[in-house]
This record gives C-alpha cells, sequence and structure tokens, in this order.
C-alpha cells in the first residue's frame, strides 16, 4: 500500500477516537466472564462520565462503534446466527464467531446491546462522531478475514447505523490490524485509523521485544509521534494513533498516571509547535479499572488541549472533521 502525504496543516490538531465495543472486543479471546465486570462499569458509569468530559471541554470525539451494539435484539434466523454475514476463520477461534452472542436484547444482554448508550452519544450537546469498528469485531488484517468476510461485516453495519441516520466515514480497526480499505471504500468510508508510526506497533503480533520496547517509551515518558494524515490510493485518509491511553490492569497499573499524563501534554505540545496530529485513542472499557486515576489523567489531558486551543495554536477536532479539511 503506497500513500501521498498531505500538505502541512494550518495548525496543530487533537482527535480522540475510542473503540467502543462492550464485550466484543474480547469474547472471541477471553470469553464473556473475564471482562464482564469491567463492561458493566463502562456502561453505568465510564459513558456517562466521558460524554460529561467533552461536554466541560467541548471535544468532539469519535467513537469508533461495533455494528452489534446498534441493534435492539436480534434473533435466530432458521436456526442460524446473523446468516448474511459469512463469519471469519480465525485460527484462535475455531467455533462460530458468533457462538457467544446470545440473539437476545438490551435489557437482558447488556454486554451485547447499546442501543440506548448510542442514542445518549447521539444526543449530547457537544457533538459526538459515531464512526465503526466492524459489526461483530473481526479481525480485518489477520489471514482468516476474507474480503467476502469483511465486506458482509461492513454491509450490516451499515444498514444498523442508517436506522439512526448515521453515516459512516471512520473506521478503527480491531485489535488495530489494517486490512480490506477497499472494501471501505466500497462502502463510502472516507477514513481509518492507522497503526501508531512506532517500529513495535507495526506488522503482525506482540513480541516480548516489542512489549518492552512499549513499555520503556511508557515509563521514560517519550514524546509520542505526531501525524500527518496520509492519502491512500483508494482514496481514504489514514489518521494514524499517535497514543493509546491504556488501562491500569495488569502489569500496567504499577505505571504511574503521571507519566501517561506527561506523554500525552508533550505530544500535544509538540503537535501545536509543528503543525501535525495528536490522535490519542482508548477503549471506553479501559476507564473502567482504577477509575478515579484514569479520569484524572484524561482530565489533565484535555485541560492541557483546550489550554493550546484557547491559545489559537491547536484544533480539536473528530476523525471526519479532519477528512473533510481541504488536503488538494
Amino acid at each position: 500500500m503506497s500513500y501521498k502525504k498531505t500538505p502541512e496543516l494550518e495548525k496543530g490538531i487533537f482527535t480522540i477516537s475510542l473503540d467502543f465495543e462492550l464485550i466484543w472486543g474480547t469474547v472471541d479471546l477471553f470469553g464473556i466472564d473475564s471482562f464482564r465486570q469491567a463492561v458493566e462499569v463502562e456502561r453505568n458509569e465510564v459513558i456517562d462520565r466521558l460524554l460529561d468530559l467533552f461536554n466541560e471541554f467541548n471535544i468532539p470525539a469519535t467513537w469508533c462503534t461495533v455494528g452489534h451494539l446498534f441493534l435492539e435484539n436480534c434473533r435466530l434466523t432458521d436456526g442460524r446466527k446473523h446468516p448474511e454475514i459469512v463469519p471469519p476463520l480465525h485460527k484462535w477461534h475455531e467455533k462460530d464467531w458468533f457462538t457467544h452472542d446470545p440473539c437476545s436484547d438490551e435489557a437482558n444482554a447488556p454486554l451485547f446491546y447499546g442501543k440506548s448508550l448510542i442514542e445518549k452519544i447521539l444526543n449530547n450537546p457537544v457533538k459526538q462522531e459515531i464512526g465503526s469498528h466492524s459489526f461483530s469485531h473481526i479481525i480485518f488484517g489477520d489471514e482468516g478475514c476474507s474480503s467476502e468476510n469483511a465486506r458482509t461485516d461492513i454491509a450490516e453495519c451499515i444498514k444498523a447505523a442508517e436506522k439512526f441516520n448515521i453515516k459512516l466515514n471512520s473506521f478503527a480497526f480491531p485489535r488495530d490490524e489494517v486490512g480490506h480499505l477497499d472494501v471501505l471504500s466500497e462502502f463510502g468510508f472516507t477514513c481509518y485509523r492507522g497503526a501508531i508510526p512506532k517500529w513495535y506497533e507495526q506488522g503482525e503480533g506482540r513480541s516480548v521485544v516489542k512489549r518492552l520496547a512499549h513499555f520503556w517509551d511508557v515509563i521514560t515518558a517519550s514524546t509520542p509521534p505526531v501525524v500527518l494524515p496520509e492519502q491512500a490510493e483508494n482514496g481514504l485518509l489514514n489518521i494514524p494513533g499517535s497514543m493509546i491511553f491504556f488501562p491500569m490492569h495488569g502489569i500496567r497499573r504499577y505505571i504511574p498516571m503521571s507519566l501517561r499524563v506527561k506523554r500525552a501534554c508533550k505530544g500535544l505540545d509538540v503537535a501545536a509547535e509543528k503543525k501535525r496530529i495528536f490522535h490519542l485513542w482508548f477503549h471506553p472499557t479501559n476507564m473502567a479499572f482504577e477509575i478515579e486515576q484514569m479520569f484524572n489523567g484524561l482530565r489533565a489531558i484535555l485541560q492541557h488541549a483546550a489550554e493550546l486551543r484557547q491559545d489559537g495554536v491547536l484544533e480539536i477536532l473528530s476523525m471526519s472533521e479532519i477528512a473533510e479539511l481541504n488536503f488538494q
């Protein structure tokens, strides 16, 4: 895949994208129970608090949403779950891709459905963008995902979003594995979030060496990359990630929040100075672990971004708003 670099921006840009997936992001690897509590906290507290912060600091975030969350309910069709979607053949999940889908509704299976949450996001005072994170969190960049898998999955995303009068423009790839850009272009997407341009984020897999390199960048609070959008041959705009605001879960809980905030603020400063984009991303579920520390850290980052905007050196835009800029 070749890209054409876009011209310089008029000023720095800060954008936030969220991979909004509830249990769909982990159920193929860990089943339902491992992250049940975190997703329940996400539903009951995290979404409201994120929207409150985005209102307070006037942040138009991009919520890249798993399409199944748009559904009010779903049922078996001739004994099959979502027969309109050709399921992928991922090696780590030999069962049917929809094995865990309860074929129920939001009231009875709230980990799998999010219609009320999407309505809340759409009705937020500060306009939020609803993008796509696939319909069922299939891994587009994996060899087990064919063009037909991707096409039938995306078709259901479009269909589900249309019921909310939503035009899907922005895409975040499940597990950040890019693939089938031609399918996204075919369905009218304008932009996507590419991998963070660091060597340890490129290619397949996360080796020990890559993980250690990432860990070193974090504990030393190294400046994250700031980016320019890249125009791909198929017309899509790649808006690469700069930094993930990762959860205080597992070994990462030992990394002080102050280092995460320091890194993000460095990225914002460099984006403003060099007229580049600082693209922060995370899963709302991330915020459910050590929730007060996570929200205090995010508040500090947004406060710094708002101050740079007030100084006239930074814009805060959604992904689709970036794609609408004139890059000719």
